[in-house]
């Protein structure tokens, strides 16, 4: 297994999570003035910033995935199951970095 190629591949994964987390809570803790818009206006923003939150969410999640597969990384866990203890296939691992289960325990 190649642990400089995943180190790589979750650091560009944790750089693009912090740069999403970091432009959604700006645009979410910045709104421009809604007040003066027309109701339609109102509406489209509300469902806007509803979805924002909702990515935040999801790139806050993503970086917590990341950040715990750098960890077992330094504690030399990383591509381990979980669940029955055998290596995770490099497929798997190329395709979800952040995995903790090997494909026949992955939820």
């Amino acid at each position: 297994m190649n642990i400089q190629h995943h180190k790589d591949q979750l650091l560009t994964l944790k750089a693009e999570y912090e740069q999403r987390i970091n432009k959604l809570s700006d645009h979410l803790q910045h709104p421009q003035d809604e007040m003066n818009q027309h109701w339609d206006d109102q509406a489209v923003k509300f469902t806007e910033n509803d979805m924002r939150k909702k990515l935040l969410v999801e790139a806050e999640q993503g970086l917590a995935l990341v950040n715990s597969a750098l960890r077992r990384m330094e504690q030399g866990d990383y591509g381990i199951c979980d669940e029955c203890g055998e290596e995770i296939s490099e497929n798997r691992l190329q395709a979800v970095p952040y995995a903790r289960e090997c494909i026949t325990h992955a939820k």
